[in-house]
């Protein structure tokens, strides 16, 4: 179950913060904020505020196509996710129906970014052949 909750806590990372950004918001919120009432009344609060933040913080990293806050943010999310499917073990089909709801096709969580950095160093593999490359 291990593999099961980690890939479901991602998926749920990646959507959530993806809907962050859209009109799909609150029913997200409300549905992620429902999911805690129900399985850790004592956090559901803190969550709810936690989710209101992080919308902030998402609609900023994106009008300033700042890749590596909603990086970080999904992984925030995929965390806290997370830890509550690995506490309450019975949350896990009720999380799967509310991202079925939030995302019925998965389009959003199959939402990936690549991102390269240029090292000033490279090789270049031709025809079986390395050759090193740098930059001057």
């Amino acid at each position: 179950m291990d593999a099961e909750v980690a890939l479901l806590a991602q998926s749920a990372g990646t959507t959530l913060v993806a809907l962050m950004a859209t009109d799909a918001w609150h029913r997200a919120r409300d549905g992620i904020t429902q999911l805690w009432r129900r399985t850790q009344p004592e956090r559901a609060e803190t969550v709810a505020a936690e989710l209101e933040a992080g919308r902030e913080d998402v609609l900023a990293a994106a009008a300033a196509d700042d890749q590596q806050t909603l990086e970080e943010l999904r992984l925030q999310w995929q965390g806290a996710v997370r830890r509550l499917l690995v506490a309450r073990p019975a949350a896990v089909a009720e999380l799967r129906a509310l991202l079925d709801q939030l995302d019925p096709d998965g389009s959003v969580a199959r939402q990936i970014t690549q991102h390269a950095t240029a090292s000033g160093q490279a090789r270049v593999y031709q025809a079986g052949r390395d050759q090193h490359i740098a930059e001057r």
